[in-house]
């Protein structure tokens, strides 16, 4: 039975663990960050604007909005510490299915957090982004032992 896929090299195994698999499924959910703050922006702000060089300046955002851009920021700070640690756990061999928990984890989370923000829900969302940290503190643990 004949394949499309290249055959791997003899002696090399495929790198697709399950921490990477969340960081490809995290370049997604980035994409939704990203546009959900960018719609939120141009709802208020007009497609005139948006289309243009945005250079005037802007009236004070409507609370979603500055709530979106800042979730969008925080998924930044958190995501590049995501890719590290997968890339680390891949490249090591370390990685476990209590570092695929983490992975899945942080992922699940993130997903959880983008609403609560954006609705302006307390404390829960402080949870939900303290389970998104202990998520990358399990992918981590291996590397630092």
């Amino acid at each position: 039975m004949e394949t499309d896929a290249p055959a791997e090299p003899e002696g090399r195994q495929r790198l697709m663990t399950q921490e990477l698999t969340v960081v490809a499924w995290g370049c997604l959910l980035a994409l939704v960050y990203i546009f959900s703050a960018s719609i939120a922006r141009t709802s208020q702000y007009g497609v005139r604007w948006n289309m243009g060089p945005r250079d005037q300046a802007l009236a004070q955002p409507l609370p979603v909005v500055g709530r979106l851009t800042r979730a969008q920021a925080n998924y930044f700070e958190t995501f590049p510490i995501v890719i590290a640690a997968a890339l680390i756990l891949a490249v090591t061999g370390r990685d476990s299915p209590a570092t695929a928990a983490g992975a899945w984890l942080w992922f699940i989370s993130r997903i959880v957090y983008l609403p609560l923000y954006a609705l302006g829900v307390p404390v829960i969302r402080s949870l939900v982004f303290m389970a998104s940290l202990a998520g990358i503190i399990l992918m981590l643990w291996p590397a630092l032992l």
